[in-house]
């Protein structure tokens, strides 16, 4: 596994999995090997709110295409609609848990706390996908996290 270098970002996406279907971090690491030869995020939040760890934060992911050097990624199960349509799926135990991760991150890397170190993927230049389904920024200010 390559090093992750300097974290100097964190990146929120979506499983785009359907609203409800309780798929598991081990499976959504599954389907990144299968995908990519490696898992992509760092951790993975399950409809229940549990945070599970799918790599080291010293671990280079595989989740913005050429943006994964010092880039953090929280993936969320969700992201789309029955239809397959983007939308914020996420279960309040889900949000809890996602801003709580966020907040330990910044603890731990306070160059987070700085504007436009937290992005959602769609946020990041050349990305044309709706991931994470949410406006990442309008998500971090409500929450008074930036």
């Amino acid at each position: 596994m390559k090093p992750l270098g300097p974290v100097t970002h964190l990146t929120i996406h979506c499983a785009a999995t359907p609203e409800g279907r309780d798929v598991k971090a081990a499976t959504i690491s599954q389907w990144d090997q299968a995908k990519f030869g490696q898992t992509s995020y760092h951790a993975v939040c399950e409809l229940d709110g549990t945070i599970v760890r799918t790599l080291r934060d010293d671990q280079l992911g595989a989740h913005v295409g050429l943006h994964n050097t010092g880039n953090l990624g929280l993936c969320y199960v969700g992201g789309v609609d029955a239809h397959g349509n983007p939308k914020d799926t996420r279960t309040p135990a889900q949000k809890a848990s996602m801003r709580a991760w966020v907040l330990e991150k910044i603890a731990l890397y306070p160059i987070l706390k700085t504007t436009d170190h937290i992005l959602g993927h769609r946020d990041w230049p050349d990305v044309h996908k709706a991931c994470p389904s949410f406006d990442c920024r309008q998500w971090l200010k409500m929450e008074g996290i930036i």
